[in-house]
């Protein structure tokens, strides 16, 4: 039995080293970071669908929502709030979408958990999240 947890605990290491959002929260990987909080860093998504689109990543590697501790859940939505604000007052958004992702059949492309914040103008189209 511990052979077995051993192996996976392996596997989950090699995925996060391959994980290019863990490379992108450690610095490894340059980014166009907007905030850098305790827990989260904001960044630019690099295929906005609209402009100021942004993501909201946990510095940790979780693959989906349901790995994240919920007790995070506080200091997310506070940083989801304060980055749709900032989309209203910088880019003259009307309001905003939070967009998340889970497994590949519900469109999850990063195996990392993360939030699309999307600001949305009044009659303006806006691209598939």
């Amino acid at each position: 039995m511990a052979d077995k947890k051993t192996e996976k605990n392996k596997q989950e290491e090699s995925k996060k080293e391959e994980c290019i959002f863990c490379k992108i929260a450690s610095g490894e990987i340059p980014s166009d970071k907007i905030a850098d909080e305790e827990n989260f860093i904001v960044i630019k998504d690099i295929h906005p669908v609209s402009e100021g689109h942004c993501l909201v990543i946990p510095k940790k590697h979780y693959k989906t929502v349901l790995d994240m501790p919920s007790s995070l859940g506080g200091e997310l939505i506070n940083i989801a709030k304060k980055q749709g604000l900032r989309l209203i007052q910088e880019k003259k958004a009307d309001g905003f979408k939070i967009v998340q992702s889970n497994f590949k059949a519900a469109g999850q492309v990063v195996n990392h958990v993360h939030f699309h914040v999307i600001p949305y103008k009044e009659g303006k189209k806006v691209g598939r999240v």
